[in-house]
């Protein structure tokens, strides 16, 4: 297939990326803990572990695993924390133990840890304490069978660790109380496993070495299959993308973005590739403490998100952060606003680079050149050994200009999704191109722009949210007899989550409804408004409510999540 985007990449920018020289994700970490071995790999809370550091410590977790541990080749591990340094050491001991890694969002709630641990088959977890107790209020559904606890100042200095560890159960109670029998203590495997020899594992690109868990096109949580040839191939592809100008072993990444999210996660392992120092930002949302981090450790690379440069952008202190060694700062998850990024190149001298993907893609798939001068508003061009297509409501490619459906090709594109073929055969065409079920355009140069979502998806803050899941938990409301859930514009969030229902009961409150929301969803999935309506819902003859519908609505003055009441509307039923 004709390829006009080539023509935009940067000097140096191969059109094809070579995998050969590494059969799986683990040899590309083995290969630049060698390569690297003084630098430092990673910090946190000020404390640095070096390549050579992260290598010993994650054989020892591999040979815990192995030898201890009693997993098996191909088993599931799940790995629940924050931006730790424990976080890495678990990842590459579990990759080079030869076992699947499956990302869990520490901040589920118990339904949502329940579904994806059931899902997944895990059988070993490793989980940061300040959760454990929502881990036992389901562990007895899974398959489970070691759990392994951490606590946060595990790997910092003996008094440091005391100090962290204390203040933050004693003081800031952030450790409810918990009882998982069996439990192994991290450092207590840490120690046991560098006694032991770890037994090679032999692995192979079309080897599994993620379950990364996406709402895919239809809403229900499932496993993109990540092999370890497509965490190689979007590894590489990215590294390349940097550019020159980033220098193998000398550059410094800040990353606010946590690791269990594979945006974070392929973009860290990118620049640990080519040896640079990853400084894990634990909580974002704590603004004071993330400048004090930035002055300590001027980036020359960011991993960001819209909301999260806004943020920066509008916190005390944020001018007083040595941005002269900055290089790059990249944005993804959602769309960049114009004002954001505007305000960002002002601020710092140094532009925002978008890019687009999914988690069934590793993510990354189309990015803007890194060497350009001014914010560009689309999403770029595809990257190195990456095909991308407009196709058309049959599934024909369509010329630039037209909008259609993105289509993706290449070895970053996941293998299916876990145990469900009828969901995968449903996003693949039979030439293997994925549909992304986002719409989009291509110009005459190769270039992409995003221009509509063909599904409902909601994007919060780079995190994806699916109405249907949400729907589910409202009508689970004794009060509620029918709802719907749409994404609204949001000038922090980019958009929020508005719930438009029909009362079974005339006395539900929002506030009711929020209550009980938030004992069955994380936050970023909870509704910021509600709607009450007295006429049912618009939908389709088949019963199918129409969101379109919803959106395309007048505006309506809607209540705020903190509000004790909610408006009241009245829509017209729809027979069509």
């Amino acid at each position: 297939m004709d390829k006009p985007w080539l023509a935009q990449y940067p000097a140096g920018i191969p059109a094809q990326i070579d995998t050969r020289a590494f059969a799986s994700l683990k040899d590309v970490l083995a290969a630049s803990c060698a390569r690297f071995a003084d630098r430092p790999a990673y910090s946190s809370m000020g404390q640095v572990m070096t390549f050579a550091q992260l290598d010993a410590a994650s054989l020892a977790f591999a040979a815990w695993m192995q030898k201890r541990a009693g997993l098996q080749r191909g088993d599931r591990v799940a790995l629940m924390m924050p931006n730790l340094l424990q976080y890495p050491v678990a990842l590459f001991g579990t990759l080079r133990a030869g076992l699947v890694v499956v990302n869990v969002n520490p901040m589920y709630t118990p339904r949502e840890l329940q579904h994806q641990l059931k899902d997944s088959g895990a059988v070993a977890i490793v989980v940061l304490e300040n959760f454990a107790h929502t881990l036992e209020q389901v562990i007895g559904a899974t398959a489970l069978r070691k759990v392994v606890t951490t606590q946060a100042g595990d790997l910092l200095p003996p008094l440091q660790r005391l100090l962290t560890n204390a203040v933050l159960k004693h003081v800031k109670k952030a450790v409810p109380p918990w009882r998982l029998p069996g439990a192994v203590p991290f450092r207590a495997a840490l120690a046991t496993g560098r006694a032991l020899a770890l037994d090679d594992v032999a692995l192979g690109p079309d080897d599994l070495a993620f379950l990364q868990y996406t709402g895919g096109t239809t809403g229900v949580a499932k496993g993109a299959m990540l092999s370890h040839g497509n965490m190689v191939a979007n590894v590489l592809q990215v590294a390349a993308w940097i550019g020159r100008d980033m220098k193998d072993g000398a550059e410094t990444l800040v990353i606010p973005l946590p690791l269990y999210h594979v945006f974070a996660l392929t973009g860290a392992l990118s620049f640990f590739s080519r040896g640079t120092h990853t400084v894990l930002v634990a909580n974002p949302r704590d603004l004071p403490a993330f400048i004090k981090t930035l002055k300590a450790s001027p980036p020359s690379a960011l991993i960001g998100v819209n909301t999260l440069y806004r943020a920066l952008l509008d916190a005390p202190g944020f001018a007083e952060v040595d941005f002269s060694r900055l290089k790059l700062a990249v944005a993804g998850g959602m769309a960049v606003q114009h004002v954001v990024a505007q305000r960002w190149k002002q601020a710092t001298g140094v532009p925002l680079v978008e890019g687009y993907g999914l988690t069934e893609t590793a993510p990354v798939a189309i990015a803007n050149p890194t060497d350009i001068s001014e914010w560009s508003g689309g999403i770029g061009v595809p990257l190195p050994s990456t095909e991308a297509a407009i196709l058309g409501e049959q599934g024909q490619p369509l010329p630039p200009g037209e909008v259609g459906e993105i289509a993706l090709r290449g070895p970053q594109v996941m293998k299916g999704y876990w145990q469900r073929p009828e969901e995968s055969a449903k996003v693949f065409s039979a030439d293997g191109w994925l549909r992304t079920g986002d719409m989009g355009v291509m110009d005459e140069r190769g270039s992409f722009h995003l221009t509509d979502r063909k599904k409902d998806m909601i994007v919060v803050s780079g995190f994806k949210v699916f109405p249907n899941e949400i729907e589910d938990v409202l009508t689970l409301h004794p009060g509620v007899l029918e709802a719907a859930v749409i994404g609204v514009p949001d000038e922090r969030a980019g958009e929020a989550v508005k719930a438009v229902v029909v009362r079974k009961d005339p006395g539900l409150t929002e506030a009711d409804l929020l209550a009980h929301c938030r004992q069955h969803l994380t936050g970023y999935k909870m509704p910021r408004s509600v709607e009450f309506r007295t006429e049912p819902l618009p939908k389709t003859n088949l019963g199918k409510i129409l969101r379109r519908e919803l959106r395309a609505a007048p505006p309506v003055p809607a209540a705020s999540a903190a509000s004790a009441s909610a408006t009241e509307a009245r829509a017209p039923a729809h027979a069509a």
